[in-house]
């Protein structure tokens, strides 16, 4: 009887473990690997994604097939081309990015340029690029989640900018029960938007408390871009940091009435 409770108890801990071992092999969905594998996106990209974990992110997001979303400022579309495959053809990504600077110089990047050639690509053709100022986010019809990556910091350097009609665009552009996300690098802790112009860095409790003024619930927080060693005192472009900065990833939901 002895014999027979231990093989028992063998048999019952090899089938939880399996099942751990499913689950975590399970973690991320199959549409999300199967659009960070996509054999479109360009090398670079793919060498970013030890430090980016694009996987992890879009699913702490919650993107899903058919899903629309609008990308704020995707610049060279790390992200659009992911997205793209991760909602399929029922689903669509809003590509939205600011008009190029009247001052801008000459041997700028061209904010949509990047963009615009994914959209041209058949491989891509449910993403579209729409040019306008970032003050007030307009899209077509409702949205599902709105996604921005290391660029909140660069809205608060906008002229002018209101961040409470940002937001609150944001949120209005959303169907109810829509998600926000923001990802960004992150500043010293009560630092405000003090860096947003020469760190190129903003607070995490900053971005919370103007999401949750503009009418958004707090849904959670993921620390898979987070780096404890990050001092938060180098320029995000810094060589000594350039890649590894601590980064925060939020998510706000527009509360279903």
């Amino acid at each position: 009887m002895l014999r027979n409770a231990v093989l028992v108890a063998c048999c019952t801990a090899a089938t939880v473990l399996g099942w751990i071992r499913s689950e975590a092999a399970e973690k991320v969905p199959a549409y999300i690997s199967a659009a960070v594998a996509d054999p479109g996106r360009p090398a670079e990209d793919k060498q970013d994604d030890l430090n980016r974990k694009p996987a992890e992110t879009v699913q702490f997001a919650g993107i899903k097939p058919g899903e629309k979303v609008v990308e704020l400022v995707p610049s060279r579309g790390y992200f659009t081309r992911i997205f793209s495959k991760v909602v399929g053809p029922k689903g669509h990504v809003y590509a939205l990015s600011p008009p190029r600077r009247p001052n801008a110089a000459p041997d700028s990047p061209d904010p949509v340029a990047a963009t615009t050639a994914i959209a041209a690509d058949p491989a891509y053709s449910n993403v579209s690029v729409q040019v306008g100022p970032l003050a007030t986010i307009v899209v077509a019809e409702p949205v599902d989640v709105v996604f921005t990556s290391r660029n909140y910091h660069d809205v608060h350097n906008v002229p002018n900018i209101d961040m409470a009609a940002f937001n609150k665009s944001i949120f209005n552009a959303l169907k109810p029960g829509g998600i926000y996300i923001v990802l960004d690098h992150a500043a010293a802790p009560g630092s405000g938007g003090r860096d947003t112009s020469t760190l190129h860095r903003i607070d995490p409790e900053t971005v919370k408390a103007e999401a949750l003024a503009a009418g958004f619930v707090f849904a959670g927080q993921s620390k898979v871009l987070a780096n404890p060693q990050d001092a938060h005192t180098a320029a995000v472009f810094d060589p000594s940091i350039r890649g590894k900065t601590d980064q925060f990833i939020l998510k706000f939901v527009k509360a279903k009435v």
